[in-house]
């Protein structure tokens, strides 16, 4: 902590939440480019629409996580009436992963009865080894 005053803590913590939103733009975009490019898979069975879902709301829930925690570090230091927006952004990230577990939960069935879907998804990873 030597050397280190606040306005320096503060801007690293702001570094942290800029690369975190750069990370989501790259991972966001390597989704696209392997779903729609290398497989050039159509998402219409419900294996492809859960991978291609699952692999976007980790990289959305992580990026809101981490903005989360920057705002309640932030709103801690500067202004505490800003807890409010940093806990409601924490809330939203709470409700994201429950509605994800919940459209995971539902698919899986939908899969079931789909067998074929899940082999034509096997199939189109082997584009990616």
């Amino acid at each position: 902590a030597a050397g280190f005053d606040r306005a320096a803590a503060q801007r690293i913590i702001e570094a942290v939440g800029l690369l975190a939103a750069a990370v989501v733009a790259l991972q966001i975009a390597q989704t696209i480019t392997e779903e729609e490019v290398i497989r050039y898979a159509h998402i219409s069975g419900p294996t492809r629409v859960r991978r291609f879902l699952s692999r976007f709301m980790v990289v959305v829930v992580v990026a809101l996580a981490i903005e989360g925690l920057v705002a309640t570090f932030k709103a801690s230091h500067e202004d505490p009436a800003q807890l409010l927006f940093a806990a409601s952004i924490l809330c939203a990230v709470a409700l994201l992963l429950a509605g994800w577990g919940v459209f995971i939960r539902f698919n899986r069935y939908a899969e079931e009865l789909e067998p074929e879907a899940m082999e034509a998804a096997k199939s189109e990873d082997r584009k990616l080894e």
